[in-house]
């Protein structure tokens, strides 16, 4: 990241950072920026609140296009890239589109002990269950097998975790689009955190001290509540 910058600087272009949500060395200079350490620092995965973003199986889908646009990663690495993309959607398209029958699939479920079911469904629904995996499913039909045998496994694997996960996934997303309103919002050099004393002795010492560039690195800051934050953005007039 300081290689990054280095060269950022001295091209006079703008500061690279990595969002919270966006990868974990993100947490970790957010965390060692704004909260400080006395003693050495771990990165653990439990000081990331977006653990189901920052997930192993898609820090490609992540990070290639960032580092691509810095010319860090080749087109043919960001091709592959856009490639596993559209081809988790068209699994997902797969399993939405293909339909199973009762017949064709209790016995299955049975043996996996899934609920039973009475009525045509689609492929989809049935791996949404917790005891189905995709390999199974598709070798218990070998209809959906023949459709999916285009597609990488890589693919099959991002289609299934974001199916199992949606809901999770979608909350944790929700909660990082409402954290980036409050990073996109710069604050640096606009307050004089001194003269306002609605704020707890603490985060005047503390936003003095850091002078945040965002509401969002304000709000990190240990020692600056959430009451603190609602105070900054009255007098940032939000």
């Amino acid at each position: 990241m300081a290689g990054i910058n280095a060269h950022q600087r001295a091209h006079d272009k703008p500061a690279f950072t990595l969002r919270r949500d966006e990868a974990y060395i993100g947490v970790l200079i957010d965390d060692l920026i704004n909260k400080g350490t006395d003693e050495p620092y771990r990165m653990f995965t439990s000081r990331a609140e977006h653990r189901i973003l920052l997930r192993q199986d898609n820090a490609d889908l992540r990070l290639t296009p960032l580092g691509h646009a810095l010319g860090l990663a080749s087109d043919e690495r960001l091709a592959r890239v856009r490639q596993k993309e559209a081809d988790t959607l068209a699994v997902l398209d797969v399993l939405q589109g293909f339909g199973v029958e009762p017949a064709a699939i209790n016995g299955f479920l049975a043996e996996h002990h899934s609920a039973e079911i009475h009525e045509k469904t689609r492929a989809l629904n049935i791996v949404r269950r917790p005891a189905i995996e995709l390999p199974a499913l598709a070798a218990a039909l070998p209809a959906l097998a023949e459709k999916l045998a285009a597609f990488s496994i890589e693919a099959q694997e991002q289609a299934i975790i974001q199916t199992k996960y949606e809901t999770y996934l979608q909350k944790e997303q929700q909660q990082a689009q409402r954290m980036r309103e409050l990073e996109n919002f710069v604050i640096q050099g606009r307050l004089n955190y001194g003269a306002m004393p609605a704020l707890s002795h603490e985060a005047r010492e503390k936003l003095l001290k850091i002078q945040p560039e965002t509401l969002g690195q304000a709000s990190r800051i240990s020692g600056v509540s959430p009451a603190d934050v609602s105070v900054l953005m009255v007098y940032l007039g939000r």
